[in-house]
């Protein structure tokens, strides 16, 4: 009888994956960086170990959108207090806070566990191809 092979901590190897966003749908593009970030695209794959690797997306700002989402999609936030609620559209967040946009999108993929909070630390979005990860990045992506 063969056992199934778990990973574990000590034995995974991360890699440095560079995604690049210009001219692809947000969407798409935001399920295969969870995918990434999971390590699901790997053999070694176990739910309980974070095997996934770090992923560097750049041109964040040159992502398209299907529809009318640039205008109608809205995100809020509240403080606590009353009459706080802050709300901008996609627009807004796109050209001021695209690495905000990016966390939020993949965080709501990813398992609301400390696992998850790992992972979603191996994310890093740049606004433009400048990025200083070119040390250690080993594999770009297109």
């Amino acid at each position: 009888m063969k056992l199934t092979k778990m990973a574990k901590t000590n034995e995974i190897k991360r890699e440095w994956i560079v995604l690049d966003a210009k001219d692809k749908t947000f969407g798409r593009l935001i399920a295969e960086i969870a995918v990434l970030l999971r390590g699901k695209h790997k053999p070694c794959y176990t739910s309980n170990v974070d095997c996934g690797d770090f992923v560097v997306v750049i041109n964040a700002q040159k992502v398209k959108f299907s529809g009318l989402k640039l205008e109608d999609k809205e995100y809020f936030t509240h403080s606590g207090y009353f009459g706080s609620t802050r709300s901008k559209t996609l627009k807004e967040m796109l050209e001021k806070h695209p690495e905000k946009l990016y966390r939020l999108a993949v965080r709501g993929m990813l398992p609301k566990t400390k696992l998850g909070r790992a992972m979603i630390k191996k994310l890093k979005v740049y606004c433009d191809a400048n990025h200083p990860h070119s040390a250690q990045v080993s594999k770009e992506s297109k």
